[in-house]
């Protein structure tokens, strides 16, 4: 995944070693950027969708540097063991500076596979460069500076997954909370009960002792205040829906993952809207935020996990079986993550529909979350839709859209963007957003919690803007 294919050059002269003023190691290297298409911009290809605002990615709008943990393994290979190291990623013109954290030196076959991960996230391949110059040529009569035709993903197919699944059906609070509470836990199996859980022979290891830290989000509260009959009678309903039809045709604005505050209404004390406990969601400075989160889990991580345990302790509710079902299936052989890269390489029709009617076989995975994961995999001519669509669309386009209509609608409006619809919706959404909260890319992540599908369909009053100098958000 390195050298020609994905356009990257490891620049061997720029490698060193040192450590922080506290002693701390480091280990950094350089990879060339591709040149083809328009100047590459780092914090246009990472601030581009809501992923890059879930745990364990973290954003500094100051540095302009995002910094996680990566794997020092081939990542498509679910049984390998799951040793990370914390890495961050800064521009240097037309290059990358990576900076390995808490070690010397790094051996070059882990130097390959952290450089493969980082140009997945950043879609840094030929075929991605292919789409981006393409993009831009169809799309020049309606250019959004901030949206450069790169959408951010994760560094493994099995976290944008997991993390289409979080997207459905809550608030984007809640999901951040998931999200962060699943880094939490790959933490806690890897230095807390190693013994306990991974590895353990017990195909549902319970992990007694853990206690769940995610606090209830607004949705656990809300259930509080129903009866009880009420509750177990929508609950039916929903996973019913889920079951069947995959997932997603309730207001959740999922999709409005995209949401700046340079300005924001002010908080009025509506805790059941934006939540009353900032910090549930905003992360700490570096050093304290990843003391204690540790990468995103693998599917050998989750796989041996009882159902129970993993939705008490995450707080993912039914997500927690669909989760789970998809580790295991992973870790069986069932579904091979490397094969399904494989087919994604040239992005046609054809392995498209072999790629749907293979995730449509996996539980949870409806309509609207495989739009999503195939959009991760590099398929652009479909726009997964929700309400959040349905109310862009009524808003921007002044069309009376509904869930019947909003298929013809889409092709109507950015069909003459084949295959590229899904970029030019997304950087039309986009724009919507950062007109109305601010630049992405200079949001502090305190506030990312803040981005929700009220503050989206209000308009912002000059009277109601609060000023944050340097916390924005992004979405």
């Amino acid at each position: 995944m390195i050298g020609e294919e994905n356009k990257i050059i490891l620049m061997e002269d720029s490698q060193n070693q040192g450590c922080h003023p506290e002693g701390t190691a480091w280990f950094e290297f350089h990879m060339e950027l591709p040149s083809e298409t328009e100047p590459f911009q780092l914090e246009q290809a990472v601030c581009s969708h809501g992923f890059f605002m879930m745990a364990p990615n973290h954003w500094d709008p100051l540095s302009k540097t995002l910094t996680r943990p990566l794997l020092l393994h081939n990542p498509s290979s679910p049984s390998s063991s799951s040793s990370s190291l914390l890495v961050s990623i800064s521009q240097r013109s037309q290059s990358l500076a990576v900076r390995v954290h808490s070690v010397h030196s790094i051996s070059p076959q882990q130097q390959r596979h952290i450089t493969a991960q980082i140009s997945r996230m950043l879609r840094l391949s030929q075929a991605e460069e292919k789409a981006v110059r393409e993009f831009r040529s169809v799309h020049i009569d309606h250019p959004n500076r901030s949206f450069g035709g790169r959408v951010f993903r994760s560094p493994t197919l099995f976290e944008d997954m997991v993390k289409c699944i979080l997207l459905c059906n809550c608030q984007w609070p809640r999901t951040l909370n998931m999200a962060q509470a699943l880094c939490e836990l790959q933490f806690e199996l890897q230095n807390v009960l190693p013994c306990a859980v991974v590895g353990s022979s017990n195909p549902k290891v319970e992990a007694e002792g853990f206690v769940p830290k995610t606090p209830a989000s607004k949705e656990n509260r809300i259930k509080k205040a129903q009866p009880k009959g009420t509750l177990l009678k929508k609950k039916l309903e929903l996973e019913l829906e889920l079951e069947v039809d995959g997932n997603l045709q309730i207001d959740n604005h999922v999709f409005d993952l995209s949401s700046d505050t340079t300005s924001l209404p002010p908080d009025n004390g509506d805790s059941e809207m934006h939540g009353s406990d900032d910090s549930c969601y905003q992360f700490p400075n570096e050093g304290e935020y990843f003391d204690r989160t540790g990468n995103f889990p693998s599917p050998i991580e989750l796989a041996n996990l009882s159902e129970s345990f993993l939705a008490e302790r995450c707080r993912l509710g039914y997500r927690a079986r669909y989760i789970l079902e998809l580790a295991q299936a992973i870790v069986e052989g069932k579904i091979q993550l490397e094969e399904l890269e494989e087919l994604s390489k040239d992005a046609s029709l054809s392995c498209y529909k072999q790629l749907g009617e293979q995730l449509k076989q996996i539980k949870g995975f409806g309509p609207f979350t495989r739009a999503n994961v195939l959009m991760c995999l590099g398929y652009y001519h479909v726009i997964p839709w929700d309400s959040e669509t349905i109310r862009h669309l009524k808003q921007v386009h002044s069309k009376n859209t509904t869930s019947k209509t909003i298929e013809s609608d889409l092709e109507e409006i950015y069909g003459k963007y084949e295959p590229y619809q899904f970029l030019a919706f997304w950087s039309e959404i986009w724009d919507f957003y950062e007109t109305r909260f601010g630049k992405m890319n200079e949001m502090h992540s305190s506030v990312y919690k803040r981005i929700t599908a009220s503050n989206m369909r209000s308009t912002v009053n000059a009277t109601n803007k609060r000023k944050r100098p340097s916390r924005k958000c992004q979405c």
